[in-house]
Parts: C-alpha cells; structure tokens; sequence
C-alpha cells in the first residue's frame, strides 16, 4: 500500500493548495451542493496546508466509513472499481507546481481530494458511488458496459449537477475543481436535463472541453435508488451483445429490439 509522504510537499506545494483552495471556496459559495461545503467542514480541509489522508480518513470513517486510498496517478478500471467496491476512494498524492497552476494534463491531488473527497461524507452519495462500483466489477470484462458505466460515472460522480432548494448546484468534482467549469455550467450555454438514466447512458461526453449538456439529479436519494435500472441496463446491453463505442450517441431501446 502506498503512503502519503507528508513531508515531501515542499512550499510550494501548501502554497498552491491554498491558492486554489481560496479561489474554489469564493466561487462555489453559491454555486457548490450544501452537502459538499458542509463536507469540506466535517474532513478538516483547511486553506493552507495540503490535507493528511490520516486526518481526513478519522473523520470519514465515523461517517460514511470511506477512506481515502493513496495511488500514484491514474489506475486501471478494475483496481479503480474495486478500490471503490471497498469504500476506498484512490486519490493521488502528486500536487502540481506553480507552473502548472492553471493546466495539467492528468488530474493530481487537488482534483482528487479537494473535488472527490467532502461528498464521500454523504451517505446516499457514497452509497452510489460504493453501488455503482460493484456494478461495474460484473461487468468489468464487456466493452459496452465500460462504455456505459464510463458515461454514467462521468455525468454524476464528475460532471453532475443536483436541484437543492429550489436552485441548480454542483456536486461533480470535476466541476468542483474547476473555476472556469464551475462558473460555465450554471450559466446559460450549456444544457441542462433532469437526471434520466437511459438519456446519461445513450449520450457520448468531452473529455477536452467544457460539456454540452449536464444531468440534473433531484437528490442524492434519486442517484442512490437508480442503481437498480442501471444494472439491469448494463445486463440488457451485455446479454444483447450489443456494441457501443466511445463517442457513439444512440437510442437504447432502437438498439436492444435491433440486437
């Protein structure tokens, strides 16, 4: 098992946590799900030191029960889900330089920490995420089920809006730590859909832009209770032998009567 080497983070590196961290903090303000600004609270995130994983796990742990997983960078589909299948959320440990302040080609620890890390306090959240990983391991050998679980954890867990007293939030980390992203998706360009199981599944995303489109999920409760449909999809879509590529928009039900 890999460990947090606290004392490797140079100056540098607390400096850009905190440089980020108030910049994120001043935009989500009004923008972010109560739940995650609540959760940034309840794991102990501070504005000028990086997080320690021992510190963020205690308060986890009594919570929800997950635990942040120390890995070096981006790991393979089956490790990542079942790392998840676990209650361990695998977070790395790298933190960009000033120099990459505002680009980085893979994600490092402020997306993963600062992003993931405070929902994994809520219950029906975690629940989903801990859900949607034992579905993916089913199926983790199918092509098409990759594909469709990709697109399901990209606009929830990554990209995913919630309607919170009456007004659209972010819950997606990969909002969640963008400032540009997180200001873009609440405005008037994109699309936004009520949360629609079949519609998340049948619509392709961007990895190198600001999305199209974004899912609005009435409650955490919603995202929790939908873990049954979403495996009987991936089953249909697996049994049918259908394939689905990366990209590919289509119409489940016009391709499982084709199958």
């Amino acid at each position: 098992m890999m460990r947090q080497e606290y004392d490797q983070y140079t100056s540098e590196h607390h400096q850009v946590w905190e440089l980020m961290y108030n910049e994120q903090i001043e935009i989500l303000a009004t923008r972010a799900t109560k739940n995650y600004l609540e959760g940034i609270k309840t794991v102990q995130f501070i504005p000028n030191r990086i997080p320690r994983f021992t510190v963020v796990n205690e308060a986890l742990k009594a919570l929800t029960g997950w635990q942040v997983y120390a890995v070096p960078g981006i790991i393979d589909n089956k490790p990542f889900f079942e790392l998840l299948a676990q209650k361990q959320f695998p977070a790395t440990t790298w933190m960009r330089s000033l120099a990459q302040l505002k680009y980085i080609e893979e994600p490092d620890m402020f997306h993963d920490v600062f992003g993931h890390v405070p929902l994994l306090s809520e219950p029906y959240f975690a629940g989903f995420l801990n859900g949607l990983s034992q579905i993916a391991l089913k199926y983790i050998d199918s092509p098409t089920a990759v594909e469709l679980m990709a697109r399901i954890y990209w606009y929830t867990v990554e990209f995913g809006l919630i309607k919170e007293d009456h007004q659209v939030k972010i819950y997606g980390a990969g909002i969640l730590s963008s400032p540009g992203e997180s200001v873009y998706s609440l405005g008037t360009e994109p699309q936004h859909f009520a949360f629609d199981l079949d519609r998340i599944l049948e619509t392709p995303y961007i990895k190198d832009k600001f999305q199209a489109q974004y899912f609005v999920a009435a409650s955490y409760e919603q995202l929790y209770h939908s873990l049954p449909q979403l495996e009987e999809r991936i089953k249909q879509a697996v049994e049918s032998e259908i394939i689905i590529a990366d990209g590919q928009k289509f119409n489940f039900d016009e391709l499982l009567i084709k199958a």
